[in-house]
């Protein structure tokens, strides 16, 4: 099966060019399964539910959260309809909504999504490596789920890194966001878990991590607030990872990001 992930979406440039490209990229790439961050999706901050239903009717299978999960407090309650969205598995017990989900893929496959938030620079949470470890138990790969994915919300480059490592050969793909940066160290490590540190955002990379340069330069120079950050208004890129999964082992056979839009060097894996 072929998955396609996209990185955190940042205001209306990536919602954009995320509902209008995904369609294609679906029918180009013959994709089975596509899933999203969306935590930055209404103005950089949050979730809408009708932001969440215009990425479902684009072609994601699921969407996933990240340290913005709750700041649209309307997410407290939608979320709990909505399987296909989920928010990060080490929040704390009574936390509205869930941290994984089971899917099924346009091929079939059972698809076991999980979303966690790392802890370094990060809100004080349950640690995440446990709370995963659990949850791969319960549902292992090729005993419960066909393919696993796990989007590591983090900050630090060394917590996503160990959490690639501690998960090889148990989950299909590890992907880390956050960071709205995309790095180059894409690939497949050695027990067959495709990994990438952090797949970059979809926005518009003309700013600062998706938003208007003013306000984050203002305060880097005067630590005094001067207004709210807003998301950058020119056009949007796509920032994603394309990962090919052996249908009897569960794990990856091929690696790649995806980028096409301005401000950064497209990535355009064959077809």
């Amino acid at each position: 099966m072929r998955l396609l992930f996209l990185g955190d979406i940042v205001g209306r440039p990536g919602r954009t060019v995320v509902c209008d490209a995904l369609p294609g990229l679906i029918k180009r790439y013959t994709i089975d399964f596509v899933v999203i961050n969306g935590e930055n999706a209404a103005g950089g901050f949050g979730i809408t539910e009708a932001i969440f239903n215009d990425l479902i009717d684009a072609g994601a299978d699921c969407v996933t959260l990240g340290n913005h999960a709750f700041d649209q407090k309307d997410t407290l309650v939608f979320i709990e309809r909505h399987d296909r969205l989920i928010r990060p598995l080490n929040y704390p017990k009574g936390t509205p909504g869930r941290g994984a989900t089971l899917l099924k893929a346009k091929n079939g496959a059972d698809v076991l999504v999980i979303n966690a938030m790392g802890l370094v620079f990060m809100p004080n949470l349950d640690c995440p490596f446990r709370a995963i470890d659990a949850e791969l138990t319960a549902c292992a790969l090729k005993h419960g789920a066909d393919a696993t994915l796990v989007d590591f919300h983090a900050e630090a480059t060394s917590e996503k890194q160990a959490m690639g490592h501690f998960l090889d050969g148990r989950a299909s793909v590890v992907v880390g966001t956050h960071t709205h940066t995309p790095t180059a160290d894409g690939r497949v490590l050695p027990g067959g878990t495709a990994y990438m540190t952090d797949v970059g955002m979809c926005g518009d990379y003309n700013s600062v991590l998706g938003m208007d340069t003013d306000e984050p330069i203002n305060r880097f120079l005067t630590k005094i607030p001067r207004g709210r950050y807003e998301p950058a208004t020119g056009p949007g890129t796509i920032s994603g990872f394309l990962v090919d999964i052996d249908d009897a082992t569960g794990l990856a056979t091929r690696a790649e990001p995806l980028r096409q839009g301005p401000h950064l060097n497209p990535a355009i894996p064959d077809v």
